[in-house]
């Protein structure tokens, strides 16, 4: 059997095969589009041709309640986690920055033992970022690539509508794009570090989608004076913890059938 792992985001949905050895054999994603619906069935149609039709699924993520043929399905802080400290391998603070909200998750003995997250604004997300990025005329991964620092060039406020304000304003006064991109990242990853320390931790495990970013992991660090872990496959995190959850629970189940 294998054991499968749907976590379905605001902006991508992400999906991990595990097999009875515990290992992962497929990790894969998809953009989430409009439809949370649509994409869990995009990703069923996925799994089905590359011969993983009848694995055990559990769903996480915002959009989790749409995957139908799910046969679990578990809170994303869990979730993000465990699979941080699989791929970790040590007590940390998780930080999840995602497309609506941004979580910090306490992970203590192995286990979630405290978490926060952002309130309904979408200051200090990937959202913002995405907003932020349209303003400039950029893609949002090409506000990364273009991003130069000039420490003249700020943004400090809070809220999301008085960012895009400032960004009007500093490119009407001659600001430089690339200028204007580097506080872009800048001010949403000391939102980020605002919000994360909180939990009062120096060992900290950056997953989701911006784990691929060197930028925003660097500026993140400095704000919270410590070092940012990732690795390569850390935006499957919660696709990773969901699995794992699955098969702890597909093994309960079969030993109460015996």
């Amino acid at each position: 059997m294998h054991f499968i792992g749907i976590d379905i985001g605001s902006t991508s949905s992400k999906v991990a095969v595990m097999d009875e050895r515990g290992e992962f054999c497929e990790l894969f994603l998809l953009p989430s589009g409009f439809s949370a619906v649509k994409v869990a069935r995009q990703i069923k149609q996925a799994l089905e041709q590359k011969g993983y039709g009848e694995g055990f699924v559990t769903a996480t993520g915002y959009g989790r309640v749409s995957v139908e043929y799910a046969q679990l399905s578990m809170s994303e802080i869990l979730c993000h986690g465990l699979g941080a400290h699989f791929l970790f391998e040590q007590d940390c603070t998780v930080i999840d920055v995602g497309g609506q909200d941004t979580k910090a998750i306490k992970i203590e003995n192995g286990k979630p033992a405290d978490f926060i997250m952002n309130d309904k604004c979408s200051a200090g997300t990937g959202k913002f970022l995405e907003i932020s990025a349209g303003r400039l005329g950029l893609e949002l991964s090409e506000i990364y690539k273009t991003a130069r620092k000039n420490p003249a060039i700020k943004i400090s406020s809070t809220c999301t509508v008085f960012a895009e304000s400032e960004i009007v304003s500093l490119s009407a006064n001659g600001a430089e794009t690339s200028e204007i991109a580097y506080a872009i990242v800048d001010s949403s990853a000391h939102k980020v570090a605002s919000l994360i320390k909180r939990l009062e931790n120096q060992i900290y495990f950056l997953s989701g989608g911006l784990s691929n970013v060197p930028l925003f992991k660097q500026l993140l660090g400095e704000h919270l004076g410590a070092k940012i872990f990732t690795c390569e496959n850390a935006i499957y995190c919660g696709a990773m913890g969901a699995a794992l959850i699955g098969a702890r629970k597909a093994n309960e189940i079969l030993k109460e059938t015996r």
